[in-house]
């Protein structure tokens, strides 16, 4: 099973996927660590990405959804997966039932909150509204709140894994 937390810029994709993988033992990997440089620098500068500028990101972050497929083992990854086409990019080649997306979604204003709050990120919260304009919300995610705390996103993320999953996982215990 992989995992993929979606949301656009600002909704804890990366604080909730570690918290997760923390709870799992599972690999993680963060969708900013798959951007080129030019994409960082792009969007640095207020630039958003186009459908162009994300296909080799999105190509890499396949590509480890794919190895860890291959390899039977779990694993948590990050992306926006803003649009039904990049989902349909990550899971290209997956088996039915092995990738599953984790929506966070909130209020536009705790969003640009947490971004304005955020240091040393190279994605501005000027960017936040061609995120909210380019999102297509996906029909068949788990969908979870972020006004709830990080634990309790954890938990509610792990209860509904549980529910599609045909054996039981194997947990670390809560911090």
């Amino acid at each position: 099973m992989v995992v993929v937390i979606m949301g656009v810029a600002g909704s804890g994709k990366t604080t909730v996927g570690q918290a997760l993988a923390l709870r799992t033992g599972w690999p993680f990997g963060d969708a900013d660590d798959f951007h080129s440089p030019a994409n960082r620098t792009k969007m640095h500068a207020g630039i958003p990405l186009t459908d162009e500028d994300r296909k080799p990101w999105l190509q890499a972050i396949h590509d480890q959804i794919a190895q860890w497929l291959k390899d039977g083992v779990h694993g948590i990854v990050t992306c926006s997966a803003l649009k039904e086409s990049y989902r349909s990019t990550l899971t290209e080649g997956a088996p039915p039932g092995s990738v599953h997306f984790v929506f966070l979604t909130g209020p536009a204003s705790v969003i640009q909150e947490r971004m304005e709050a955020r240091r040393g990120h190279f994605m501005p919260e000027s960017l936040l509204p061609s995120q909210l304009a380019t999102l297509e919300p996906p029909h068949d995610a788990i969908q979870i709140s972020i006004t709830q705390t990080v634990p309790a996103m954890v938990e509610e993320i792990l209860g509904a894994l549980q529910a599609v999953s045909s054996t039981p996982l194997q947990l670390r215990p809560a911090p």
